[in-house]
This record gives C-alpha cells, sequence and structure tokens, in this order.
C-alpha cells in the first residue's frame, strides 16, 4: 500500500505510551494569529533566548527534560519598566567590542510579537550562537539576503520559530570530522517543525589575535572544545593553552572585548571581520576537508518535487526480534534506495527492555530510535512503497522532512 505525498506524515502500529515518546498527536495544534497576543502579552512570562526576554508559551507537546535549563526570567513588573529596560539594552555598549557592533542583528524580544510586521519581505532566519557563528554563514548560505537572528541555546531556535517569532532555523547536525550532534536529533523528535532543507559549509577555522599581535606571543587560544581538537597540530606546534568556550564566534567577542596581546581566538574569518582582530593564520584545521551538515527546519513542509534530487529524513522504532532491523533496510534496498545517513538514538522515556531468558537470568537491552536519511523525494511512488513496506513492522514512523539535496558545500 503506497503512502500518499500529504503534509502529515506520521505512522503508527502501536499506542503512544508503549513508544516511550509522549503526546505525540495528529492534531496540529492552532496557533494563533500575532494580533491576539497584543492583549495577554503582560500576563506572559518571558523566556530568554540570547538573553533578552520572549513570551513563554508552550508550543511543544513534548515536554521538556528535568536536566535541561528551562527558559525563564523574572516576572513583568509592568510595560514601562519593560521598555526601559528593553531601551537600556539596546543602547548599552560594550567596550573594547569593533565599532559595527551595534549594526548587528537584535536578539529577540517579547516586543518582536506585536511589532514584527512579519509581511515575507524578508526571511528571518534564527541560530545558535552569536553574529559570526558557523551557524550564521550557513543561515547566509541558504538565504542571502536573510536577517540572521541569534539565540542562546539550539531549545531557542526551535522555539523562535515556533512561537512565530522567525520563519526558518538553521540547526547543525552533523560534521565531516566530529560526528553527529545528538542534542540536535534528540530535539528534531521533541518538537514539531519540518525539514525544508540542508546546507553543506566549509568550515574554514582561522587563529585570530588582537591587531598587531603575532601568533608567536600567543600563550592561550580560546574556542570550542570541537574546534580545538579539530586544529591539534597547529596549536602544538605554538604550544598555547587551549581553554574551551561555548562558541567559535563568541571566543572571538572575548578576545576582542579583553583586548589581551597573550590570548587567541580559533574562529571564522567572518568572526575576524566582525569583531575587529587580525587574523594570524588560517585554515589551520588539520583535515583540510571539514565539512558542517546544517538542516533549515520551518512550521510547515514543503511539497516535494522530482525536478531536482532530494532527501527524505525518517525516524522509527522497530519491534524486538532477530533479522528486523535488516527488514527495515531492506525495504529501501528492494528498491534502490540509497540510504546516505544512518543514527540510532536511546529512547529518552524507554531507555531498557528487559528480557527474560530461563537460562542466563535477565538480559537487558537498549530499546532504539533509528534516524534515517535516503535520497528519493516522497513524490516518488518508490519512496512511498518503501514507507508503506517499512509501516508494517514499524512501531513508530515518522517523516521529519523531504527537501532539496545540497550538492555544493
Amino acid at each position: 500500500m503506497g503512502l500518499k505525498a500529504v503534509p502529515i506524515w506520521v505512522c503508527f502500529n502501536h499506542s503512544l505510551p508503549q513508544l516511550g515518546v509522549s503526546d505525540f498527536v495528529q492534531n496540529k495544534k492552532k496557533i494563533q494569529p500575532l494580533t491576539s497576543y497584543r492583549v495577554n502579552l503582560a500576563s506572559f512570562k518571558k523566556w530568554e533566548c540570547k538573553g533578552l526576554k520572549l513570551a513563554q508559551h508552550e508550543v511543544s507537546q513534548i515536554p521538556v527534560e528535568d536536566d535541561e535549563k528551562p527558559l525563564s526570567a523574572p516576572d513583568l513588573e509592568g510595560e514601562s519598566v519593560a521598555d526601559e529596560k528593553i531601551e537600556e539594552t539596546q543602547i548599552t555598549e560594550s567596550k573594547g567590542f569593533h565599532r559595527d557592533l551595534n549594526s548587528l542583528p537584535k536578539p529577540l524580544s517579547a516586543t518582536d510579537l506585536v511589532s514584527s510586521s512579519n509581511d515575507g519581505s524578508k526571511v528571518r532566519v534564527a541560530y545558535q550562537g552569536i553574529p559570526g557563528a558557523y551557524s550564521e554563514a550557513a543561515a547566509l548560505k541558504a538565504y542571502p539576503k536573510c536577517e540572521t537572528v541569534p539565540c542562546e541555546e539550539f531549545e531557542s531556535v526551535f522555539k523562535a520559530v515556533e512561537l512565530w517569532l522567525v520563519d526558518k532555523a538553521v540547526l547543525p547536525i552533523e560534521n565531516s570530522v566530529g560526528g553527529s550532534i545528538h542534542r540536535n536529533y534528540d530535539l528534531l523528535l521533541r518538537h514539531r517543525l519540518h525539514i525544508v532543507g540542508e546546507v553543506q559549509l566549509i568550515v574554514n577555522h582561522c587563529l585570530l589575535g588582537v591587531p598587531g599581535v603575532r601568533k608567536e606571543e600567543l600563550k592561550r587560544v580560546l574556542s570550542h572544545p570541537q574546534a580545538l581538537d579539530q586544529c591539534e597540530i597547529a596549536l602544538n606546534k605554538l604550544g598555547v593553552v587551549r581553554v574551551n568556550a561555548e562558541d567559535t564566534a563568541l571566543a572571538a567577542q572575548v578576545v576582542a572585548s579583553e583586548g589581551i596581546r597573550e590570548t587567541g581566538a580559533v574562529a571564522s574569518s567572518r568572526a575576524a571581520e566582525i569583531y575587529g582582530l587580525d587574523i594570524l593564520a588560517q585554515t589551520i584545521q588539520d583535515d583540510l576537508d571539514n565539512i558542517t551538515r546544517f538542516l533549515i527546519l520551518a512550521r510547515e513542509p514543503i511539497i516535494p518535487g522530482t525536478d531536482k534530487p532530494h532527501k527524505t529524513s525518517i525516524v522509527f522504532t522497530l519491534e524486538e526480534g532477530p533479522g528486523v532491523l535488516f527488514k527495515a533496510l531492506a525495504v529501501f534496498a528492494l528498491r534502490e534506495i540509497n540510504l546516505s545517513k544512518i543514527e540510532s538514538r536511546p529512547q529518552r522515556k524507554r531507555p531498557l527492555r528487559i528480557v527474560d531468558d530461563s537460562n542466563k537470568g535477565s538480559a537487558k537491552y537498549f530499546d532504539y530510535l533509528f534516524y534515517i536519511d535516503f535520497e528519493a523525494s516522497m513524490a516518488e511512488p518508490r519512496a512511498q512503497y518503501a514507507l508503506g513496506h517499512l509501516q508494517e513492522f514499524a512501531r513508530f514512523l515518522r517523516v521529519l522532512g523531504c527537501y532539496p539535496m545540497d550538492t555544493t558545500p
């Protein structure tokens, strides 16, 4: 039985509590238009996206885990007080930064709910980090004329799209050197956004320092732990101490603000331009073929086509049994569909299955979610037949998105 290419791609063969994933519903919650927020804005609690306030609204149907940092801030004490705080934040300048910092994109605030025209004249794209991050470069590659919106955490990026504060989001999912970003795979399942595109970005790490310094003078280098690991050979030659930072662009910002000659950063050339730093060395990564793949997320899926190569991303669970995973993968091989990515993640709510064995007692196994990317469009009958076949023995199946492939890193 073939699946129809319709915007809702969620299939269940068993009850939801068995999956360990709560509250997957087919009836999508209708999102109120922006005008309705004007009345209730004062009663909303605020949550933070890049340090500023956002209206807290329960959009995701999947509860956030207890070990995550909540997105909260003190309650509003009055519209006049809030306006004064927002105005004060906007006019405060950071000493030691590049003179163009005031022209950087402003993080989201609660006032955007009522002040944004949302006329579609300019696409707003959220990303994790600050200006100069590689995620921002990926957003600009996908949408050269877009307005990039920085967010502090990956969770905030999802919330920004769900609250209609931005149109799209860019999310890193895997790196050719560092591997998959497991946290973002979990967020894809917890939220109801759709993958509408992908971006492959060449990562070119640069060694940055304050103006006039030579790289031999550096004693410390700041950057994201993964970036430091990817530049191990070059940093070992310099004999510098590595200091971890939350983001490559943030490391460049810290070096620029502190102005210490002995401290450098590993970041992009765009970060050097934004924060007024000198590029002391370019392409210092150990592996020159360093590519990060990003996903483009939106509230609604796109209509798949066949005019260009497409990729489809799905997630599913299987019953326990011999050869079940082989059967799941065989539905694609039988139809000559190439699999470009296979990722498995333990289920958060049901991490272990107990299997009784009269000879050896009880054994424990992980229950897994399988993420697969295959190179076919949902508009093709072979893709529909493959998913219809997979549905016969999958306990849970969800299509995360069907989108054009990015073949030009």
